[in-house]
């Protein structure tokens, strides 16, 4: 389940990468079953907010106190490395049990056989708390290799007090805007030496592709074992609608194109923009970073046709080679049971995939910090053609996003922007 970006970044200063010496010195998860003393798990986190560290640390040790049978080697891994970490320990045979990453990034691993399918390993009632459309993020070749539980949606952080004076009032959770209603309040937001919206544009293909599902724009498109780029009306959308929004209208501001969501927030909090698209886990550094009094709230995701957006979520995954499968999805059940998937998603300023979850995550914050707004989120999330095409990843760095930049840039039209993403899937995907 990647805003997310710059929150790896940070990992690296605030956990240390592991090695791949440390991760095999840890428990044998695969010891012999004749050997005596319980059976061992190796499980390998990459959470590393403190409060999200203590909450998977807790919840090792309550489970290694409950289950004196099934003991969990709790190692801590890192966001920056754990890639070709995996590749290297799945190709020696001494990958860890039970295995922490992203519904995008397991797919090249379950591929190739590393990852065990849990179809006939997950309970019936954690299955039935996730979406099925969450659920085929982590479908490959119909075998389920990873439980999603961890959600990232793209919300609307506002200034509450600029909305208050300019009479835009603040939505429910589950009634998000129009992107026309959207505009229109932008603008009565907007005014000499204050924008309206700042889109933080630096890296701005996963964004462009998730929110174009608010028109069921696809940009990949497989027929007959083939796929390919095909830019129509629906793809075209969102990006028109923002570009319109920093040169028609004028409402969003040009100089946040070249930034993050995290350099736009001293603009924010001076009242330079009133509205900051973004992760929901933006909300983490209004709580740490806002000066005293200032007042922001949390807005739904913004509507086209639905308010469907592209879902990346963190899984949890068990290897193939691991000798105690069973166990390990009794573990993963124990972990992201409703309380405790609640308390994993708190401490990681993310939305829980469980039904339940959302719900205990609401009332343990009584709705503040938009967690009421973050849940309401999650029904939308579903999987996007893109997350599913191979080339992808290379699609994107080559080519999409130096062409989304141009055109935000205003240095291509609409039609030069198609072209060249539709060039680009040509090279790729051939």
């Amino acid at each position: 389940m990647i805003p997310r970006r710059f929150r790896r970044l940070a990992a690296a200063a605030a956990v240390a990468v592991v090695g791949l010496g440390a991760l095999a010195a840890c428990g044998d998860g695969g010891e012999s079953e004749a050997t005596a003393g319980p059976v061992k798990l190796r499980f390998l986190s990459l959470a590393w907010q403190k409060e999200s560290l203590q909450a998977n640390k807790d919840l090792v040790a309550k489970w290694n106190s409950e289950h004196p049978d099934i003991q969990v080697e709790y190692v801590q891994g890192d966001w920056n490395s754990v890639h070709d970490q995996l590749l290297t320990s799945f190709e020696g045979g001494d990958a860890p049990d039970i295995v922490h990453y992203e519904a995008s990034a397991i797919g090249e691993f379950s591929k190739q056989g590393y990852l065990a399918d849990l179809s006939g390993l997950i309970p019936a009632d954690l299955k039935g708390q996730i979406d099925q459309g969450v659920w085929d993020t982590a479908t490959f070749d119909g075998k389920v290799t990873g439980v999603p539980f961890l959600l990232e949606s793209q919300v609307v952080i506002a200034n509450k007090k600029l909305l208050d004076a300019a009479g835009v009032t603040v939505p429910a959770a589950d009634g998000g805007w129009t992107w026309d209603e959207f505009q229109a309040n932008a603008q009565k937001l907007t005014k000499p030496g204050q924008f309206g919206v700042a889109w933080a544009l630096k890296s701005p293909t996963n964004r462009v592709l998730n929110l174009a599902l608010n028109y069921d724009g696809k940009f990949f498109y497989t027929d007959g074992g083939k796929t390919e780029v095909k830019i129509g009306d629906a793809e075209k959308e969102v990006p028109k609608r923002i570009h319109d929004m920093i040169y028609t209208a004028k409402t969003a501001s040009p100089e946040a194109l070249g930034m993050s969501g995290a350099d736009t927030l001293p603009g924010f909090f001076g009242g330079k923009y009133a509205m900051l698209p973004g992760s929901v886990s933006l909300r983490q550094q209004m709580v740490e970073q806002a000066p005293a009094g200032f007042e922001w709230v949390t807005l739904p995701p913004v509507k086209g046709l639905s308010s469907k957006q592209a879902a990346n979520p963190q899984t949890l995954s068990i290897s193939e080679d691991s000798k105690h499968k069973e166990q390990a999805a009794q573990f993963l059940a124990y972990f992201l049971n409703p309380t405790n998937m609640a308390a994993l998603a708190k401490g990681d300023w993310l939305v829980p995939t469980g039904k339940q979850a959302n719900e205990e995550l609401v009332k343990l914050t009584k709705g503040e910090q938009g967690w009421d707004v973050a849940a309401d989120s999650a029904a939308d999330l579903t999987v996007a053609p893109f997350q599913m095409a191979d080339g992808y990843p290379e699609w994107k760095t080559k080519y999409a996003t130096p062409a989304l930049q141009q055109y935000f840039a205003n240095k291509i039209t609409l039609d030069q922007l198609a072209s060249q993403l539709v060039d680009g899937g040509k090279q790729v995907l051939r």
